[in-house]
């Protein structure tokens, strides 16, 4: 909650109509009390910092120059909102973000009414901004519509696909690039220095501006003549200025670049533009983590620093840490390059994620052998079957969610190709306070169906090490590893490298009363589950199985279990419906098995923010529920007389 005491402006705006009170002179103490909040409120209740710090007077001055809600404000890349948030009526709730229960942690229509969109995930902002928009149109409505994308989305082909189309339809959209250099590493690819060098006058702007609006309403300037100017405008400026500018090369209106953190300065500019017709486009520079030293020197480790000392800038560790290192990614780091050093066809990809996935391990030591291709995961998927198609073996790394994105890429083209790609899913299952946009909740639903394609998960790190080093083996194909977010169960990791059969699982616990039937790390929930069922004396002898494979499944394990069991429990970090339990039924279905299957899983529902403890628990897959559902009578047990 904002402390009154400390500032003069901030604890007086309730909503944007409270801002737009304000002398514009006012704004650059409001943008520094608003930044220190964050910084603050950031300091004891993590989340993402310096994305949010670097568009403080960007994000006053929209509220400041639109009518909001009315006028819509569709952001991209959420964690860039907190800002908007404190200012939106979430000022004395916002200690409450990303906590169970609380305030959700990105920009949700459901929250609020001044969040317009739902954005989670990267380069959306334009085409949903774009059919607002359209929408205003036929509606009759004067409404403005402000698409923001920033943090490297726009390298995005969705972004680009937004913009083409908004060139080619009437519309009055209003993008504006916020140009930081940044996604959460820094921006890679011909994007970044395109708008490095991008370059617009002001003078001219403005000239052009006041022309064009008296044509307007001289009745000169209809719409089919506006376009046929800006061609031949924009022809003689490139001339004039030897510059070639993308944007207006498609009839966008572009202005800038404009410094971000001018809020007075962007207040003129907006209200400018605001009112222009057609689609345009504001270039804002800004520094991420501006005004906290710490995250402007380092911006990737201040993307999402955790808790820290606010004055020191020190980070602080979590009092729900795991004392044993390393996380899985960090696993997955260093035996992708110790993995590399024995194998010169191994290249790494990941689209803008080296250092949330540790492929930066790898890229420090084998920089050439490893692409960063930004946010881009359809092209990172394609691009990766390219590289196998002429014999190289790609380790594409990419968040379970965002692989979402590049489903047709991983079918069209790679597993229908039976191409060695190698899928490292990172954040598979439910993965916590990023709630239901980040849950990596349907990889094994919407892998398993396609042919030629193999889907694991490790059980705990060692597994993990030895999975890879199987799926780099010759002919494996399109090989899929999914594992969590953060650590593991503290094994020594460093084991050696190994091949795991292939559609091969391996039983850990004895039993015959019931079977369970795990899959990944999850299973450690099992054997937490068995052990208090032991520390209770209870009777129930379970059998425990690591499945290792949902593709091929184990085939052997299954008729095991069939023949012996009657009741079994399949248990997986991922949806019930179409994972794990689905193919188990299936198969005993397929094979007559009479067999009483229970399936523990992510519901049918968007799981929303939390620990993952708390949404384990909210589930019921966890140790305890696990337990209560191993320790319910069968269904065909008669009762005691």
């Amino acid at each position: 909650m904002t402390e009154e005491k400390n500032y003069k402006l901030l604890p007086h705006i309730d909503s944007p109509a409270d801002l737009r009170k304000l002398d514009v002179k006012e704004l650059p103490l409001l943008c520094e009390e608003l930044r220190h909040d964050i910084i603050h409120e950031l300091s004891v209740n993590p989340g993402h910092l310096a994305s949010s710090l670097g568009v403080v007077e960007l994000t006053v001055a929209l509220h400041y120059v639109f009518d909001t809600p009315y006028d819509r404000i569709v952001w991209d890349v959420g964690h860039q909102a907190y800002g908007h948030k404190i200012l939106t009526g979430r000022r004395d709730s916002f200690c409450t973000n990303r906590k169970l229960g609380g305030l959700k942690p990105f920009p949700f229509p459901s929250e609020s009414e001044y969040d317009t969109f739902c954005c989670g995930h990267a380069s959306n902002s334009v085409s949903a901004a774009l059919g607002m928009a359209v929408a205003a149109r036929l509606h009759g409505e004067n409404r403005k519509v402000v698409a923001v994308i920033g943090d490297g989305a726009m390298s995005g082909g969705l972004a680009f696909e937004g913009i083409n189309n908004a060139a080619g339809i009437p519309n009055n959209l209003l993008v504006i690039l916020n140009d930081n250099n940044m996604s959460i590493d820094n921006s890679v690819g011909g994007m970044r220095e395109y708008l490095l060098k991008l370059n617009t006058n002001t003078t001219y702007n403005n000239l052009r501006y006041r022309a064009s609006k008296k044509l307007f309403d001289w009745g000169v300037l209809n719409e089919k003549r506006r376009k046929t100017i800006i061609r031949f405008n924009n022809s003689l400026k490139s001339i004039l200025t030897r510059q070639q500018n993308m944007f207006e090369g498609m009839d966008i209106r572009y202005f800038g670049p404009t410094d971000g953190h001018d809020v007075i300065e962007l207040v003129r500019v907006l209200r400018i533009v605001k009112d222009m017709r057609g689609p345009k486009l504001l270039h804002v520079h800004t520094v991420k983590g501006r005004g906290y030293a710490p995250a402007e020197e380092n911006a990737t480790v201040w993307h999402a620093p955790g808790r820290f000392d606010e004055e020191s800038g020190k980070r602080l560790e979590s009092k729900s840490d795991n004392p044993c290192p390393p996380k899985f990614q960090d696993v997955f780091g260093h035996t992708l390059l110790e993995l590399a050093k024995q194998n010169e066809q191994i290249v790494g990809v990941t689209p803008a994620m080296p250092t949330g996935c540790s492929m930066n391990i790898m890229m420090h030591e084998l920089p050439k052998r490893v692409f960063d291709v930004g946010i881009a995961e359809g092209h990172a998927v394609t691009f990766s079957g390219g590289m196998a198609k002429d014999g190289l073996l790609p380790f594409c790394n990419i968040y379970s969610s965002f692989m979402q994105r590049a489903y047709d890429n991983i079918i069209h083209d790679v597993a229908i190709m039976n191409l060695n790609v190698v899928l490292c899913l990172d954040r598979a299952g439910l993965v916590g306070e990023d709630g239901p946009t980040h849950h990596g909740a349907f990889d094994l639903a919407f892998l398993r169906p396609i042919p030629n394609i193999t889907i694991s998960s490790p059980y705990d790190e060692r597994e993990l090490r030895r999975l890879m080093f199987t799926a780099q083996q010759k002919d494996m194909g399109t090989f899929v590893i999914r594992y969590p977010r953060g650590r593991g169960s503290c094994v020594d990791w460093r084991c050696e490298l190994e091949a795991v059969p292939v559609g091969k699982g391996r039983q850990l616990h004895y039993g015959d009363d019931v079977a369970v039937l795990s899959l990944g790390p999850i299973g450690t929930e099992v054997e937490k589950a068995i052990d208090l069922l032991q520390q209770e004396g209870a009777s129930v002898k379970v059998a425990h199985y690591d499945m290792r494979f949902l593709k091929p499944i184990d085939e052997d394990i299954l008729h095991e279990v069939g023949r012996k069991f009657k009741r079994v429990i399949t248990v997986e970090d991922g949806v019930v419906s179409g994972g794990l339990g689905s193919a188990v039924l299936e198969f005993f279905a397929d094979h007559g098995y009479q067999v009483d299957v229970e399936r523990v899983g992510i519901p049918d529902a968007f799981v929303e923010h939390g620990t993952v403890a708390q949404l384990r628990a909210i589930c019921k897959m966890d140790a305890e529920a696990i337990l209560n559902i191993i320790k319910r009578p069968h269904p065909l047990t008669p009762p005691c007389e």
